[in-house]
């Protein structure tokens, strides 16, 4: 395992920050665990690891660092050409024309039957990728909500479970919707953070010191807290409930196109009058209690902030989010459990239940078809700022010293066309470097400038010229989220550099390799394709069908009994009894028939993608098998 920093040392390493003393508890945890090749390759890791620090650097910060206990998982797997998925595509695209109610054998209605918690969410990601990519994501959530529907007999259970059709409209929402949710919540929850106020309604929560501390004006009385922390609850949350409210013009129209299929298909299984809420429920529960209120608690999951919130600020995300959820409920059980000490809130969350009921009318009501179809590949239009802040930015010199003072603080901004920056974010005049221009975006070593968190941006201009950007980011978080982000918008570039210098050029030499040559070639290779996982990356078909067919080849054996087997004529009595359990027991003939025939077509495509994974196990082990032994 190498240096979780700079990710070559392959021993404790002072110039790459291991134990830099940055002071946070990771900076300073120096540790590792170690697996042997042939482990990775014929048993790969899966489980708890203990990581202590090591005896001298828990010396050195005089005091006990801990304990850090991580749970890591492993997988390799091979994606093949294109075309090779094809089929399986086809198959997948084919389902959700079908009468949902009825499927029973095609791949999503397996996907549906096998999948458990574990691994659900990150199968509704790739599958609600895969089906954007195509056009059809509507089609896709419109397929699963129906099966989820049609099998839900009491309305006040509907979509409360982790299903894959709750994943999978909950994935949804982040992928497509991420961007809404920005514009929506991040004025809020920004003041939240900077303001920290002290909040709580809670009287077995309350510091009555802490306040008094604050306020200066001797101990106040529960009454007295409950009365300030109401008034700064309500002018949190009147600027939330405005900004959702009036946020349908901005809403993606994907998302209103799919809650309008919702809606009207809930309508239709539950019409009776005293079920006049579930189709308002069955919206609010995604939109409020699986997006925004999530968010509002841990916007650091959402890209709202780039740090998790402190104690006192996280109480009060809590209570802003446990507001929403109540309004995202439409007052169901407003009153009742434990939490009887929110009553001081009731009067506003009743208001704005009214305003959120007139929301989701207008929500819905929304003319178009589906999105088109066609080769789309990323989910954040080009344009679209997807990361910006604060950074030390210095530019390659030609000669001189690299010192400290070069680091000039600017203000940046990422979208998938052009990295720009200037003095402060409300500075007109702006430089830019086009995305396009981008070769590499590496680390720097902190030997370089004797700085912590550098890296590199190498860019090429018209004429061919490579030139060297030198950023400086606070922390290593905030590197390897801009390095991550970069990365990404770059990727389509062609000629990205293999190797490049994690040093600089200064005293007539690299500081990495020691070479003379300013133009000398890379001495480290580059790191292109390792990035951070999001909702923002862009979209990879071919990827997201082959995690598809892993978890099809998990049931392939159930597939085959339970449809192709049933087909035997068999009459005696055992036979019958066997198949009683059948999920086939009970269906007419034709259905049948078309039952085993989608069963058989599915199981032919993976054997065919089995013969063709086996085909190229074979050549790569035919590339690197050793010659002959010389005597």
């Amino acid at each position: 395992m190498r240096c979780w920093s700079c990710g070559r040392c392959q021993v404790p390493h002072p110039r790459c920050g291991w134990s830099s003393g940055t002071g946070t508890w990771l900076a300073r945890m120096t540790s590792w665990v170690e697996f042997p090749p042939q482990v990775l390759q014929q048993n790969p890791p899966n489980g708890w690891f203990h990581l202590l620090p090591f005896p001298r650097v828990e010396e050195d910060s005089g005091a006990s660092l801990g304990a850090l206990r991580l749970k890591v998982r492993l997988t390799e797997d091979r994606v093949l050409p294109s075309q090779y998925y094809q089929p399986l595509r086809e198959l997948l695209m084919e389902s959700v024309l079908r009468p949902a109610e009825e499927d029973a054998a095609s791949p999503l209605a397996v996907l549906e039957e096998l999948t458990s918690g574990d691994c659900r969410q990150e199968l509704a990601t790739k599958l609600v990728k895969l089906f954007l990519g195509q056009g059809l994501a509507g089609p896709f959530l419109d397929y699963l909500t129906r099966r989820e529907v049609a099998r839900t007999t009491d309305p006040n259970t509907l979509f409360r479970s982790n299903s894959l059709a709750s994943k999978s409209m909950e994935q949804f929402l982040k992928l497509v919707g991420m961007p809404y949710l920005h514009e929506v919540l991040r004025p809020v929850i920004n003041r939240v953070f900077e303001e920290r106020k002290y909040m709580e309604l809670d009287p077995c929560k309350m510091d009555l010191g802490r306040t008094r501390r604050i306020s200066f004006k001797g101990a106040p009385s529960e009454e007295h807290v409950r009365e300030v922390s109401l008034g700064l609850l309500t002018g949190y949350l009147g600027p939330i409930m405005d900004a959702i409210v009036g946020s349908v013009g901005r809403c993606p129209p994907a998302i209103r196109l799919a809650f309008k299929q919702l809606r009207h298909c809930v309508e239709e299984r539950f019409p009776q009058a005293e079920h006049e809420d579930v189709k308002n429920l069955a919206i609010s529960g995604f939109l409020f209690l699986r997006f925004f209120a999530p968010a509002i608690l841990t916007p650091k999951l959402f890209d709202l902030r780039d740090q998790h919130a402190d104690p006192q600020t996280s109480r009060s995300l809590l209570l802003l989010a446990k507001a929403v959820q109540s309004i995202g409920n439409l007052g169901q059980q407003l009153g009742q459990g434990k939490e009887l000490w929110m009553a001081p809130l009731h009067p506003f969350l009743l208001q704005s239940i009214s305003r959120v009921r007139d929301f989701l009318d207008q929500l819905v009501d929304v003319d178009g078809k589906e999105e088109p179809g066609g080769p789309a590949r990323a989910l954040v239009p080009p344009s679209v700022t997807v990361r910006e802040g604060y950074l030390l930015k210095r530019k390659e010199e030609p000669s001189g010293l690299a010192t400290r003072f070069a680091f000039k603080k600017r203000y940046f901004r990422l979208s998938g066309e052009m990295l720009s920056y200037s003095r402060n974010p409300e500075w007109q005049t702006r430089s830019s470097i086009p995305v396009s221009h981008i070769r590499a975006v590496e680390r720097v070593d902190e030997g370089a400038f004797q700085l912590p968190h550098v890296m590199q941006v190498v860019t090429q201009d018209g004429a061919g010229a490579l030139h060297t950007t030198y950023l400086q980011c606070k922390n290593v978080n905030e590197l390897n989220q801009w390095l991550s982000a970069l990365r990404k918008a770059s990727a389509p570039n062609p000629d990205k550099l293999a190797a490049c210098h994690p040093g600089v050029f200064r005293s007539a030499h690299w500081t990495c390799c020691l070479q003379a040559e300013r133009s000398a070639a890379g001495c480290s290779r580059t790191h292109s394709a390792v990035t951070l996982g999001d909702w923002s990356d862009p979209l990879d078909p071919d990827a997201e069908t082959q995690m598809v067919y892993r978890q099809l080849l998990l049931g392939r054996d159930r597939l085959r009994m339970k449809f192709l087997e049933d087909s035997n004529l068999v009459t005696t009595p055992e036979a019958d009894t066997e198949k009683g359990s059948s999920a086939t027991e009970g269906a007419c003939p034709d259905a049948l028939a078309h039952q085993r025939e989608a069963a058989a077509c599915l199981l032919e495509v993976l054997a065919d993608l089995d013969q063709a994974h086996e085909e190229f196990q074979h050549q790569e082990q035919r590339k690197v098998a050793p010659g002959p032994l010389r005597p």
